[in-house]
């Protein structure tokens, strides 16, 4: 891998950073016990998390956004997760060293996802992030979320770098688009729970990683 020159890494934080799925889909099963229903798998909600709620009551209920039942059981899963959000979700393993070598090596790095502040800010403090993370940016920091560029800007202002020296990595299609809106390295996290629709070669991002430490390969880091 040739070296790039960003000064600083932006995350997605579920899939990517952080490994929320074990508790998201513990909320849709708690969902599917209320209404009588038996559990499922956690390997059938793991893809889907990064379409968050709508992705976890399509799982649990197969019901879409449209269906006159999915506001109500959309409010009820919600309610359920953050009752129970830090439970289970840690950073992956494999995450931490990468955070430290960039913290050594002076790379600022922060966060950008479409989950709202009501569970990034307290997800992120009580995983200790919050102190060391340069930019926290939610799904409704900006008037608009990913896939559109805002919080992508947002967060590179916060660092003080031109987005062009910022690179994001994500496991998610509109991680891909947002990052190539705001003028930013694009880096597919191979690790993270990557949907269920074309494969991440089909994305367009420069650059598909399988395990977080090939990211300092590209640093020039490792």
């Amino acid at each position: 891998m040739r070296h790039l020159d960003i000064q600083a890494v932006l995350f997605d934080l579920d899939g990517t950073l952080i490994d929320s799925a074990p508790d998201l889909a513990g909320a849709a099963n708690e969902l599917r016990a209320a209404h009588g229903l038996p559990a499922l798998p956690y390997e059938v909600f793991r893809p889907m998390v990064g379409s968050g709620a709508r992705g976890m009551v399509g799982v649990a209920f197969d019901v879409g956004p449209q269906h006159e039942r999915f506001p109500e059981l959309r409010d009820d899963f919600l309610r359920r997760y953050e009752q129970r959000m830090m439970l289970e979700t840690r950073v992956f393993d494999a995450v931490l060293p990468v955070l430290e070598a960039l913290e050594r090596g002076r790379h600022p790095w922060g966060i950008v996802t479409n989950k709202a502040a009501r569970f990034t800010d307290p997800l992120v403090r009580s995983l200790g992030l919050h102190t060391r993370a340069s930019a926290v940016v939610a799904g409704d920091t900006t008037p608009h979320s990913k896939p559109h560029p805002a919080p992508l800007l947002e967060a590179a202002r916060r660092v003080g770098l031109d987005p062009a020296q910022c690179m994001y990595v994500g496991d998610d299609v509109r991680d891909v688009q947002a990052g190539h809106a705001a003028g930013m390295t694009t880096v597919v996290a191979g690790w993270g729970y990557l949907g269920i629709g074309e494969p991440i070669e089909a994305w367009g991002a420069q650059y598909i990683i399988r395990r977080p430490a090939e990211l300092l390969n590209l640093l020039g880091m490792a």
